[in-house]
């Protein structure tokens, strides 16, 4: 079920870049979207696309707690071992 975008929100980020209201509409709906990934989702998508470059684990889980720790909708601590649990099962 889509989420109607607050507006206010909207109408300031209209407002503040000169893009229209369905303009800000589209980013504001975009930027929740993007946020409202699950903290596993998140870690098996990241974890996928660091592999790929070659990075190695101890490497990437250092580095997902990191991100992790820094998401503008902060995810929970998660040890080591709960991130390869994700990852894993």
């Amino acid at each position: 079920m889509p989420v109607i975008p607050d507006p206010d929100l909207v109408g300031r980020i209209a407002a503040s870049t000169g893009l229209t209201a369905e303009e800000a509409a589209r980013v504001v709906e975009d930027v929740v979207a993007f946020h409202a990934e699950t903290v596993e989702a998140y870690v098996r998508r990241r974890h996928a696309q660091l592999k790929t470059y070659g990075a190695r684990n101890d490497e990437i889980f250092a580095r997902l707690a990191a991100e992790l720790d820094g998401r503008v909708v902060a995810a929970p601590a998660l040890s080591e071992r709960q991130l390869r649990r994700i990852v894993y099962g």
